[in-house]
């Protein structure tokens, strides 16, 4: 399955070259919210608060416009394609899961910079334990987290059910969710070469709803089979049609494909 989903991702990513470098280069559009209007605020107000509302408020649009683009890769997934209307009309809807998101990269930064050092600085094994329960726990809401644009878009546009899910499919496919997470730092290393352009955030995207939309064919599989063991999942036979629909193509085929 695994080889399956690098593939498709791979044939994805360069039928949709093009749109993928739009969605990225947007995405650096909105990081300069953030970087750069604090500063230019700063020179002219001085004001501290007025800095860090304007920083709040910059990282918040790029998760938002983070949202859009998910909700736009995932008709890619489906062998289809999106414009900039379809753009448009991701953004209006796309404010919860951004808003969402936001508050968890806050909390995420509150515990990396002040709760787990407050119980490091504790002596004795008291505070040693609490750091690493804390620790794993972090741990396992990112993992959860990663497919919670793909889950908002695919299963149920709702905040709360979509984070219930999150934890619910990491838990149950956590050597999964662990490749996944170690397949994007590698891909996020890669995207430096191309200034984030490509394959960039909007690559990691469309490899997580890439992910999940093949996962999801494990459930329903399961749900016709509920005496079948959960171990065994035939995959040959669950993504006949989903390689029919990719194909195979050839070195020459890949990138000269009007030769062929």
């Amino acid at each position: 399955m695994i080889g399956f989903l690098l593939r498709k991702t791979l044939y994805d990513l360069w039928d949709n070259m093009f749109r993928i470098v739009a969605l990225n280069l947007g995405f650096i559009a909105s990081l300069a919210i953030p970087v750069f209007l604090p500063q230019l605020a700063g020179k002219y107000f001085n004001s501290a608060a007025l800095e860090m509302i304007l920083t709040a408020m910059g990282i918040l649009v790029c998760f938002i416009y983070l949202a859009a683009a998910s909700l736009c890769v995932s008709s890619i997934s489906d062998y289809g394609f999106f414009g900039f209307k379809d753009f448009i009309n991701n953004l209006k809807i796309a404010w919860r899961p951004g808003l969402v998101t936001g508050a968890f990269v806050f909390l995420l930064f509150m515990v990396v910079t002040l709760i787990m050092p407050f119980y490091l600085g504790f002596e004795g094994p008291v505070g040693l334990a609490l750091a690493a329960f804390i620790f794993w726990i972090t741990v396992f809401a990112v993992l959860s987290f990663q497919f919670y644009f793909t889950i908002y878009s695919r299963l149920g546009r709702k905040v709360f059910k979509s984070l219930k899910k999150c934890m619910i499919i990491s838990l149950d496919n956590s050597g999964f969710s662990l490749f996944l997470i170690i397949h994007n730092l590698i891909v996020l290393l890669i995207s430096v070469i191309f200034v984030f352009m490509f394959p960039g955030p909007a690559g990691i995207l469309l490899y997580l709803d890439e992910a999940l939309r093949l996962r999801l064919l494990k459930y329903d599989w399961l749900e016709e089979n509920p005496d079948a063991n959960r171990r065994k999942i035939p995959w040959d036979a669950l993504l006949i049609e989903e390689r029919e629909k990719t194909g195979t193509r050839s070195f020459r085929n890949f990138i000269f494909p009007w030769k062929d």
